[in-house]
């Protein structure tokens, strides 16, 4: 996970402590939202679909006095294809170089087989830190029983509950900056100086442009959604939108173009945002058949 080529200035200052913690749970658990949250911005696409990550992205929360690096991983779970076998073993060799597990633990959910799953598949030892998300859906005899609950588990070096939809500014979200910050060591300033993610910029468009198209498929095809940047020489975009059987295209598509107009409608402005520039973005709706299950295709998407 870390480099040479990763440490930026590469200076050590007398007070910088820094290193590495990945952000882990079962799918749609509010890693990402945390994630951002805690950079104060966005770097990672956030939705209520199971595995809307698919990447190991980084976030990074940069301070005079630290720097903390935030590993997003993909929720662990039971995977029914190769796509989602490559997603768990993304989250195993994400863990596999951090100084610090953050374990998001939804507080509106009971703890099941695979929270406690998870919790045997962390490296031995490891620092660990719960974080009790999504704290908003429930009232607080609820709250208090659930990190009763969590506290219970033991190991933890903290129990954090939190409600990261809020933004940088959300109740738990400075309270679990500081116990990040606490738990590093002494080292390197591994990004530069205000860096958010070292997402290429590619991936990032990317994503936005799946985010949007997440949003207006619903339920219909979530899983089937892959998108990759074939053009960019900005103020001109092109991307294609891949789904894995005919009939899914004319999903995407919608009635008279209309659905993928609005996908367009709703990446176009975070790309622009991004760039800092107006942009044209056109999309192209292409058919790889089962990709999720195909090597090849996999490779070429990405995975």
């Amino acid at each position: 996970m870390r480099s040479e080529s990763e440490t930026g200035d590469g200076g050590i200052g007398p007070e910088l402590r820094s290193g590495f913690a990945a952000v882990v749970g079962r799918p749609n658990v509010g890693k990402s939202t945390l994630t951002n949250a805690l950079v104060g911005q966005k770097v990672a696409i956030t939705s209520n679909r199971p595995e809307t990550t698919r990447r190991q992205i980084r976030g990074i929360i940069d301070r005079p006095d630290y720097q903390v690096v935030l590993v997003d991983t993909p929720g662990l779970h039971r995977p029914r294809t190769l796509l989602g076998e490559r997603l768990n073993d993304l989250v195993r060799e994400s863990l596999a170089d951090v100084d610090l597990v953050v374990v998001c633990l939804p507080a509106d959910q009971p703890i099941g087989p695979g929270d406690r799953f998870l919790l045997g598949s962390l490296p031995q030892p490891i620092e660990r830190v719960a974080a009790v998300t999504k704290t908003d859906r429930i009232g607080r005899a609820e709250l208090a029983a659930k990190l009763t609950a969590v506290d219970a588990l033991d190991g933890w070096r903290a129990v954090v509950p939190i409600s990261a939809a809020g933004g940088p500014d959300a109740p738990g979200v400075s309270e679990l900056r500081a116990v990040l910050a606490a738990a590093m060591k002494p080292g390197p300033r591994w990004y530069p100086d205000g860096e958010a993610t070292d997402e290429p910029i590619e991936v990032r468009i990317a994503e936005l442009v799946r985010e949007a198209a997440l949003e207006r498929v619903r339920d219909e095809l979530p899983h089937s959604v892959a998108v990759l940047v074939d053009e960019l020489e900005p103020p001109k975009i092109h991307v294609s939108l891949y789904v894995e059987r005919d009939s899914q295209k004319g999903i995407i598509i919608g009635r008279r173009g209309v659905r993928l107009k609005e996908i367009g409608s709703q990446a176009r402005p975070q790309i622009e945002a991004l760039l800092g520039r107006q942009v044209f973005l056109e999309i192209q709706v292409k058919v790889a058949k089962e990709w999720q299950r195909d090597p090849k295709a996999l490779r070429r998407l990405g995975f």
